[in-house]
């Protein structure tokens, strides 16, 4: 072997060292990290799953009892998610998030708290690009025009009252900006009348369970 060969072996096995160490690195701090970074989502979850469904409301792991189904017309797509809150195993309430491509910005993500009885306990705007200012007031943060929702249902308003006042609805809109709530109001509705039709499959026990 020459002297440039041997000199090439030698880069090569440091190389091909210190590339073995490097993953090993990434790799152990993967393994550290990622159950630290899975209970960062979980308490996420828990949070915004409260902000819709008081925690008293129910005694299951409602993060836990979820369904997650195809519903393109509530996910802009994708599929929907539904979280189940029972009290001594009897259906309360449940939690769809759900999303509207019709924001003026793009889409915008939104969970819905449904009662067994079809009254809203809560929504909250989980991810949206609305224009600061204006369409940004779907946030909780930045207005309180989200709580308007509680305590509605598909009879109350009716059909008609579903909208923003601009459209004949009940629900305000926002000067400069009718696009973000009107498509935030027929998402809630339509929200609503999936919940009406399908009821009992919501809250039907998971494979495996009682």
């Amino acid at each position: 072997m020459t002297r440039s060969a041997g000199q090439i072996l030698r880069a090569g096995t440091v190389l091909g060292l210190f590339a073995a160490v490097a993953a090993g690195v990434l790799a152990g701090t993967y393994a550290l990290t990622a159950d630290r970074i899975r209970e960062s989502e979980q308490h996420r979850l828990l949070e915004q799953l409260q902000q819709v469904l008081p925690q008293g409301a129910y005694d299951n792991d409602i993060a836990a009892d979820a369904l997650v189904l195809d519903a393109p017309a509530l996910t802009a797509g994708g599929p929907m998610t539904v979280y189940r809150a029972r009290r001594a195993g009897a259906p309360v309430a449940a939690v769809l998030s759900v999303a509207t491509p019709d924001g003026y910005s793009g889409p915008i993500a939104v969970l819905v708290g449904i009662t067994r009885d079809g009254r809203i306990s809560g929504v909250r705007v989980l991810a949206h690009r609305e224009t600061p200012g204006l369409g940004d007031k779907i946030d909780i943060e930045r207005n309180d025009w989200i709580l308007d929702f509680n305590g509605r249902s598909l009879s109350e308003p009716n059909a008609r009252g579903w909208a923003v006042r601009k459209d004949g609805g009940v629900f305000d809109q926002f000067a400069g900006a009718t696009i973000t709530p009107r498509a935030v109001v027929k998402l809630v509705y339509r929200t609503l009348q999936y919940f009406e039709q399908n009821r009992e499959a919501l809250f039907a026990p998971a494979a495996g369970q009682p």
